[in-house]
């Protein structure tokens, strides 16, 4: 026990360790491409109005001609909380304000696109864009394992046949084009359903009702793909010995798919369910577009498309934690699914 326990404190400190290296290089990185973007910092904060004299006096108070190295420990330092935010400063003569003060742990900066500080914008979309990734979540893993276990089972058969070309279908289908598809029919053929999701209710549709559409082009394009590598894993452990020899002792099929097969068929396929949580939160750009949807995805667009720098940085940082976070996840399901896999 005290062994076990062990390996597991050193596995947990490793990969932690990996973690925070994972994100400091990520956020160097990140902030040398938008260092190297057109235009100055000093720019870019202004906006494209100011002059060319103030523009310059803002550079030589936030001492943007630095080494790129100065400048990052700088920003860096304005993350952590060790230093306070220079655009803060009051002799900077910009009016970005935060209530939390110029200097405290997260302070992403200021968005020159929504006029507020970052953290004041980002969170409320993350969080719209977790509701909708935990809804699509919910129904893309059981319908996947529902799927992917009735084609393992009867390789080549008819059920295996349908139910691969349902998946091949529905995964081939971009999200947009499902997304049309949907607004038509349930929107224009069939009023039942709104065509757009503000999360508000002043279009006259209450908010359960405007994650219906959304949540299902999300399952439809995803969980097609979920199922085909259960199944290939699925065929694959139907195909073992100790499945043979519980079939031969007379063990039932409900038994013998639920105690012996679906455990071991999952452990290839959980890595796979978990890349889904970063898709779900940081790739339904297209999705949220298409239904107006006040998500992270479509945030991180319109940061692109703007030039803010400030929210791109923090939006990239956030989605590389996801990462690091669901692989340090996938590497614990590896281990409670199998025992036998030990962590050197």
């Amino acid at each position: 026990m005290s062994t076990e326990l062990t390996t597991m404190t050193k596995f947990l400190l490793n990969r932690l360790a990996m973690m925070l290296l994972t994100m400091l290089c990520a956020s160097f990185l990140v902030f040398a491409v938008c260092e190297f973007t057109p235009g100055s910092v000093a720019r870019k904060s202004l906006g494209p109005f100011a002059t060319q004299q103030q523009v310059d006096l803002l550079t030589e108070k936030l001492k943007a001609n630095d080494p790129l190295l100065v400048r990052y420990g700088r920003w860096l330092g304005v993350l952590v909380g060790a230093i306070p935010d220079p655009l803060q400063d009051p002799s900077t003569g910009l009016n970005f304000k935060d209530s939390r003060g110029a200097q405290y742990f997260g302070n992403f900066g200021y968005s020159t696109l929504n006029k507020l500080p970052v953290n004041d914008v980002i969170w409320n979309r993350l969080g719209n864009t977790a509701i909708l990734a935990g809804l699509a979540f919910l129904l893309i893993v059981p319908l996947s394992i529902i799927f992917g276990v009735l084609s393992g089972l009867k390789e080549g058969g008819a059920l295996d046949r349908t139910l691969s070309v349902i998946c091949i279908t529905f995964t081939s289908i971009p999200e947009f084009a499902s997304g049309v598809f949907l607004v038509t029919l349930f929107v224009i053929l069939w009023p039942i359903l709104p065509g757009t999701s503000p999360l508000n209710s002043d279009g006259g549709w209450a908010i359960p009702y405007q994650f219906v559409l959304p949540v299902a082009v999300l399952v439809i394009y995803d969980f097609g793909y979920v199922a085909r590598m259960i199944r290939v894993s699925m065929i694959g452990v139907m195909e073992r010995p100790y499945i043979r020899t519980a079939v031969l002792k007379g063990m039932s099929t409900r038994r013998v798919i639920l105690g012996h097969a679906l455990r071991n068929a999952m452990i290839a396929p959980f890595t796979v369910l978990l890349l889904q949580i970063n898709f779900l939160i940081s790739g339904v750009v297209v999705t949220e577009l298409v239904f107006a949807y006040p998500g992270f995805g479509r945030l991180i667009l319109e940061a692109s498309l703007f030039g803010d720098i400030s929210t791109l940085e923090a939006a990239t940082l956030i989605t590389v934690a996801i990462a690091v976070v669901t692989q340090l996840l996938g590497d614990l399901g590896y281990m409670l699914l199998d025992p036998r896999i030990r962590v050197r």
